[in-house]
């Protein structure tokens, strides 16, 4: 099976959470776009009345497009579900997120809601966290090398996201994003911390004992995993 076949897969089992009335966090990202196509499905076919609540430009348009009616984060006093993709996840259900640098939004959801599920294929499923690709750090971009050096003393690897040779990646907020190039993060809690405490980083895309469910799609079809939470430091 194809890589995109199991992220379908995935985003399809997850629609089977969805409820009438839901109010529902809708992530960022390719798997993520299935879903909503899913959904529109759902709402046209069924009537299905939800709200969504979107954590990037990007899937705001798509909903758009889509019909899927959208809300702003503070206009909802809470969220039922939200259904996102990841970078990695490792064995103890940590995770990275993302590759398009809306990791701030996709928490700020996150923590608002009373479900998390994400919808991977089976490559992103790892023994520990940092193998594949790397980490994201958004920063200021005022004494951004300052704190590129400051994360380069610490042995993390740190380079900026680049658009090209001069002009930088660009978070929603505009801001920098500093990418960690690192061999594995045996120890994702206190890196997060010790990230959380650095003057000038404003997020990074450790997502940590926030899941709930994972929907992997697989070659003999999807598997539903329950978070376990048991920590890892």
């Amino acid at each position: 099976m194809q890589v995109e076949e199991k992220k379908q897969i995935a985003a399809m089992s997850a629609l089977h959470e969805i409820q009438d009335g839901m109010i529902i966090g809708l992530g960022t990202g390719t798997t993520v776009q299935y879903f909503l196509e899913g959904l529109a499905t759902r709402i046209k076919n069924e009537g299905l009345e939800i709200i969504g609540v979107s954590t990037s430009d990007r899937t705001t348009r798509a909903a758009n497009a889509l019909n899927i009616p959208i809300e702003d984060l503070d206009n909802v006093d809470h969220i039922d579900i939200t259904v996102d993709g990841a970078g990695e996840i490792d064995k103890y259900f940590q995770g990275i997120k993302d590759g398009g640098a809306a990791h701030e939004y996709e928490k700020m959801v996150a923590i608002s809601s009373n479900k998390n599920i994400w919808i991977v294929d089976d490559s992103k499923m790892v023994e520990t966290l940092g193998h594949n690709l790397p980490l994201p750090v958004e920063v200021v971009p005022y004494g951004s090398t300052k704190v590129l050096r400051r994360l380069d003393n610490e042995g993390l690897n740190p380079k900026f996201r680049m658009v090209d040779e001069t002009n930088y990646y660009f978070t929603h907020e505009h801001n920098y994003v500093i990418d960690l190039h690192l061999e594995s993060i045996d120890h994702p809690h206190y890196l997060a911390a010790w990230l959380s405490r650095q003057v000038g980083v404003l997020e990074h895309g450790l997502f940590l004992d926030i899941v709930d469910e994972v929907f992997v799609g697989t070659d003999d079809g999807v598997q539903h995993l329950i978070a376990k939470r048991e920590k890892r430091r």
